[in-house]
């Protein structure tokens, strides 16, 4: 497998990877403007993109995705729990399925809170084993912190459905798997995070404040350190679900 991450100057994190000897790839939540970037990467190792994925509707940025996927002829993914909001052609995700991209398989875990239909993907290289090796956790689970649950309204109640997420999703998975977020320090997507791009499962049921609570503190943690909203958040959302201004 060959893998890439790219950091970005608003904070968010991008990436690229995929199966080499398969000669395929998968882009995950690119931003707009990064698209010749991806495009240049895949010709760079002779790989073609086959699934562009964002982990949820960006309400920070403007997403390159879609534009990323017309360009390659590549499937653009959202989780299902979009349907009805997006107003353009996608693939929608089920919670639990595999996409298989050569050797890399993907299984994608439907995990609401920071947004009804934010995902993370579970990777797993079969060349090397058959036990998973990291997962891309979007904006539900940040180095020392965890994706705000204000976005979509209804925080205190988004704030219980992202503990249950972190809880029957991810928190069982084992300590030595390793975790790469959506955001690093300087995101408004949530408190607290690190300015390290990535950590493990371990490392952050020891060390990160919100994990270790009780639903009812989780609940009143994450609601009483909400950020101000993105700028301009209406116009990228509408921008980001295809609706006209």
């Amino acid at each position: 497998m060959f893998f890439q991450q790219r950091t970005n100057v608003d904070a968010s994190i991008s990436y690229f990877f995929g199966c080499a000897s398969h000669e395929k790839a998968v882009a995950v939540d690119v931003l707009a403007g990064d698209e010749p970037w991806f495009a240049e990467a895949a010709r760079k190792i002779h790989v073609e993109i086959t699934h562009v994925i964002d982990t949820h509707v960006h309400a920070d940025h403007y997403s390159g995705g879609r534009a990323l996927a017309q360009e390659v002829g590549a499937e653009y993914c959202l989780h299902e729990a979009s349907a009805g909001l997006v107003k353009y052609p996608v693939r929608f995700l089920r919670d639990g399925e595999l996409l298989e991209v050569g050797n890399t398989k993907i299984r994608v875990l439907h995990t609401p809170g920071h947004t009804p239909e934010s995902v993370c993907l579970l990777v797993t290289d079969h060349r090397r084993g058959h036990d998973p090796w990291f997962v891309i956790t979007g904006d539900t689970l940040f180095v020392g912190s965890v994706g705000r649950p204000d976005l979509a309204g209804r925080e205190v109640e988004m704030a219980g459905v992202l503990y249950d997420s972190l809880r029957t999703k991810l928190l069982s998975l084992p300590d030595d798997l390793e975790i790469f977020p959506g955001h690093q320090a300087g995101s408004v997507c949530g408190a607290g995070l690190s300015g390290k791009p990535s950590s493990t499962f371990g490392f952050e049921k020891r060390f990160n404040p919100s994990l270790s609570m009780s639903r009812e503190a989780f609940i009143e943690y994450v609601t009483s350190e909400i950020p101000p909203r993105p700028a301009d958040m209406d116009a990228i959302v509408r921008a980001n679900l295809g609706v006209a201004a």
